[in-house]
Order: structure tokens, then C-alpha cells, then sequence
């Protein structure tokens, strides 16, 4: 049945892609969709690209192995969100129009550097996401389907990013949109079933669950307290403190999330938009909860650790052990129905990620360097980008399959929280912010997390690293966080501050002039 699900979700999605697809050359219809989608079905899309497979399968897998620690874990991805919503959202649909380069040359035009920075900056933070959704793929197909033949698992990765470079290059943005609120919807749905069949277990009383999940955990009331994810750093609190404000940071300012920003055509619409799509992720971060707690108070934590040792098949072992010995057709269709959504978070989380590469590449690197480009040359770039991003990650996909992929999803936020979160900030609110400072931002913030990164101890020195078997760990936390988002301000401030007075007082008054839209959608009138 999963295998009849999978099929029949890849043709309708595909088929909804080609229909709501642009059927013209129109740049605004491909980035934007117009802006057609109402605020509910705009923030449904927006809870769609920032709920990937790493949020499903590995929020819950750390729920379940470590209790409160993957608790205050998915509460910081729905923190993300509302910082997001209530401190750029409205800006970033003001001052930009279709990528994060149009965002951030509002206030400066003409800054082809910028753009082309602000592209590699994109691609570097999104070409990993889209490897862990990518390579685990095989691994979640072999699971659910019941083969571990390493030929059928990369078949599966190059079946399904051929699918994700189709929707990305056909549907555009609304295409794209129409999938992400079908698999919200879906998700959400069958998660609430499971969640709610898992209460019912344990007489509807959450403390009676939280406390079998204690039991079955082995580590007794450590379980529900703070500090076992962290339990072998040097110094476990502030390992803890760096990477959650990593992902509260980093979270919600990647690029496939912001560009649904401009896809709103008011500041009302956007906030609206917002509202809805926090409700739905802290709904599903209540779903993750209960079924990660399930499924160590049923099965018991080594059982989960032993299917996977980072816990990302706890969802679908706790939606599978809440239906007892004997499944009825019903829950049948049911896990059926959840693997299919999984599926579908799969598909569209890379899709979403694929067009907003796409999109920077056509729009901020080709289409920067011709004065004129036609709507019509710029739209075939953008799907020739789509296969240009998504071929490289398919093959990557296939040769990291085997490997552990956490350093790659940290790597991700990383970036977004010590490149893109202080660009974003200053380019938005700070008057004196010059060129010289936004490309120190990017390029700062960006070296400062690929020169950490290798001596974490995600890359070697413990059993479920990169590389295990190694050990060249020098820097003492899980996420470069701590270090790296202050220099991406710091180097900020310092491009700006060392910027040439003249220059820097021209770019001032260029961000003057446009001070009241960007903050407030207001035009400036003349005196």
C-alpha cells in the first residue's frame, strides 16, 4: 500500500505541478504566483518549507532518545518562526521582490557584487539541506518498503530528485506552493491521528506518557531534565545554549523560507500569512512530541536507537507500535498515510529549496550581468538552474548516503544564523550599513562557519560522526554558533565602520530615501 501511495502522490503532485504551473513568460507569476494565495493558504506553504524531513524524522528522533533536550529543541524551530514573523517578515516583503539579492541591494542599487555574494551564500546553505533530505531517502524507502539493497536505495535518491527538479523548473512558485499545502495538510492530518491514538493509550493523560517514556528510556528522571543529548561535551549547558540559538537564529531566515516573504502583496497579508503558518508548526511540534515520547514509552529507547542510532525512524517505529499487535485495516490505510506524507515532505521540502537556488541563480547571477534580459530568457535560466543545482545534489546525495548526515543539516543553520540572520538585520534597520559591511557579513559569517565546523565533533571523534573511525575534534561544541554568529556581526560592523566617509554617507541617504517603505510599506513624500 505505502508503495501504491508513493506513486499515485508523485503522479497527482506532478499533475498539479504542469496545471498550476506559469502558462506564460511572466517573471512575477514564476517567482511570486502573483501573489494569489490567500493568507491561509500562503502560510500553509510557509509551514510546508520550514517543516523538512530533517524536522520530522530528526526533531522526533531526538525527542525520543533524549527526552526534554529534543523537546526544547523543537520548541526552537517554532521560536524561529515567530522571530521571523514578528521581526522581518514585514520588511522582507517590503524590500524585496523575488530573492534574497533583491532584498538586500534595496537600499544600495547596482550592487552586482552583492548579488552574486548573496547567490553563493544561498546555494552554500541550502545545497546540504538538500543532500540529508536527499540521501535519506533511500534509507526511509528501504525502511518502509523492506529492502536494504544499496543499488535500490540510490535508485530511489535519483527517482525522486528528477521528480523535485520537475516541480521546481514546471511549477514555479506557485506549483511549488500547491505542494507544500497538500503535504501540511496531509502531515498534520494523519500526525494528529497518531498523536491522538497515542494519548488514548495511556488513558489521555499526558504525565502517565511522559513518565512510561522516562521508564523505557533507561535513564530514568535524566530523561525529563535537561542535559543528556549534551551529557558527553566538555561543557554541556553551553553546548546547548550555542546550538539552540543557532536554530532559533538560522532557522527561519534560510532562503527557501524568506522568499515566501514576497509572495504576499501587503504587509497585512504577510502578517496574516505568519500567523497561520506558526500555528501550524507549533501544532505539529505538539505531534512530534507525543508520538517521540510513544515511542520510547512502547518500543523503549534502545529499540529506537538500534533501528537508527540518531533516532530518525522513532516516528514511523512510534506511528507502527501505537497500533498494537494487530493492525486493523483501518490503521493500515493510516501508516499508510503517513509514510506517504513523509514522502511528500521529502519531495517538497528539496523542491522548495531547489527553485529558491534556481531563482538567485537565473535572477541575481545572469540576469544581473545583461541590462535587458527578456522575461522569457530569464524563466528558461531559471529552470536550466533548477536541473543545474539539483543534478550536482542528486549525485552528492548518493555518495554521502551511507554517512552520517547531522553535520550536514548544522552546517545549514550555521550558515543561516552567522551569514544570512546578520545581513538580513543590519540591511533592514541600520542606517550606516554600507556594501564594504554587507559583504563582510556574508563572506565573514560564511568562512567563519566552514573554518569551525570540521573540529566539531559531528565531523569526527564520536561514534555517530561523519567520520568515526577519526578524530581531528579541536573546537569543544556540537554548532558553531557561539563563535561564529558574533563574528558575522562583528565583521558587519566592521566593513561598515572602516568604510570611506563620503561612499559611506551616499549609501546612507540611498537607504534614507527608501527607510519608510522598507519598514513600514510607506512612500516618502516630497516636500
Amino acid at each position: 500500500m505505502s508503495l501504491v501511495g508513493f506513486s499515485a502522490v508523485a503522479t497527482v503532485t506532478l499533475l498539479l505541478c504542469v496545471l498550476t504551473g506559469p502558462d506564460r513568460d511572466d517573471l512575477d507569476e514564476f517567482y511570486t504566483g502573483y501573489g494569489s494565495l490567500s493568507p491561509m493558504r500562503n502560510g500553509l506553504a510557509i509551514a510546508g518549507d520550514y517543516i523538512s524531513a530533517a524536522t520530522v524524522l530528526g526533531t522526533s528522533g531526538v525527542i525520543a532518545l533524549f527526552g526534554y533536550d529534543g523537546v526544547v529543541l523543537a520548541l526552537s524551530t517554532a521560536l524561529s518562526l515567530m522571530l521571523l514573523m514578528f521581526l522581518l517578515a514585514e520588511p522582507l516583503r517590503n524590500a524585496g521582490r523575488f530573492t534574497m539579492g533583491d532584498a538586500l541591494t534595496r537600499r544600495m542599487p547596482g550592487g552586482r557584487s552583492v548579488r552574486i555574494t548573496a547567490s553563493v551564500v544561498t546555494l552554500a546553505s541550502l545545497l546540504p539541506l538538500m543532500l540529508v533530505q536527499l540521501a535519506g531517502t533511500g534509507q526511509l524507502m528501504g525502511f518502509i518498503l523492506g529492502f536494504s539493497g544499496e543499488s535500490m536505495q540510490t535508485g530511489c535518491i535519483v527517482g525522486v530528485g528528477a521528480l523535485m527538479i520537475s516541480y521546481a523548473a514546471i511549477g514555479g512558485m506557485k506549483g511549488t506552493a500547491l505542494i507544500q499545502i497538500l503535504k501540511i495538510v496531509l502531515l498534520l492530518g494523519s500526525g494528529l491521528v497518531v498523536a491522538a491514538l497515542m494519548l488514548h493509550r495511556f488513558d489521555w493523560n499526558p504525565g502517565a506518557l511522559f513518565d512510561a517514556a522516562a521508564a523505557g528510556s533507561g535513564t530514568g528522571d535524566a530523561f525529563l531534565a535537561s542535559g543528556l543529548q549534551f551529557a558527553g561535551s566538555a561543557s554541556p549547558g553551553i553546548d546547548m545554549i550555542s546550538s539552540h540559538l543557532t536554530v532559533v537564529l538560522g532557522g527561519a531566515c534560510l532562503p527557501h523560507i524568506t522568499m515566501r516573504m514576497y509572495t504576499a502583496d501587503s504587509a497585512r497579508q504577510v502578517r496574516r500569512s505568519m500567523s497561520w503558518a506558526v500555528s501550524a508548526v507549533a501544532l505539529f511540534v505538539l505531534v512530534i512530541t507525543v508520538v517521540g515520547f510513544g515511542a520510547t514509552a512502547l518500543l523503549g529507547r534502545a529499540a529506537v536507537a538500534g533501528a537508527d542510532p540518531r533516532g530518525n525512524t522513532a516516528y514511523l517505529l512510534g506511528t507502527r507500535a501505537v497500533f498494537g499487535a494487530e493492525v486493523s485495516t483501518a490503521e493500515t490505510v493510516l501508516f499508510t498515510t503517513v509514510t506517504t506524507a513523509i514522502f511528500l515532505t521529502v519531495l517538497a521540502s528539496v523542491a522548495g529549496m531547489i527553485l529558491a537556488c534556481a531563482n538567485s541563480l537565473a535572477h541575481d547571477v545572469f540576469a544581473a550581468r545583461v541590462r535587458e534580459m527578456t522575461p522569457r530568457r530569464e524563466m528558461l535560466l531559471a529552470r536550466l538552474s533548477a536541473a543545474a543545482v539539483g543534478a550536482p545534489a542528486i549525485l552528492l546525495a548518493t555518495l554521502v548516503q551511507h554517512h552520517s548526515l547531522h553535520p550536514l543539516i548544522t552546517l545549514s543553520f550555521c550558515l543561516g544564523a552567522s551569514a544570512i540572520a546578520p545581513a538580513l538585520v543590519y540591511s533592514l534597520f541600520w542606517r550606516r550599513y554600507t556594501r564594504t559591511g554587507l559583504l563582510a557579513t556574508l563572506i565573514g559569517g560564511t568562512v567563519s562557519v566552514l573554518v569551525l565546523m570540521p573540529g566539531t565533533n559531528l565531523v569526527s571523534g564520536s561514534p555517530v560522526a561523519a567520520f568515526p573511525d577519526a578524530d581531528f575534534t579541536w573546537f569543544p561544541f556540537t554548532t558553531t554558533g557561539l563563535l561564529s554568529i558574533p563574528l558575522g556581526f562583528l565583521c558587519g560592523w566592521l566593513g561598515t565602520v572602516s568604510s570611506g566617509g563620503a561612499r559611506a554617507e551616499e549609501q546612507r541617504r540611498q537607504y534614507e530615501a527608501v527607510e519608510g517603505w522598507i519598514l513600514a510599506g510607506a512612500i516618502r513624500r516630497s516636500p
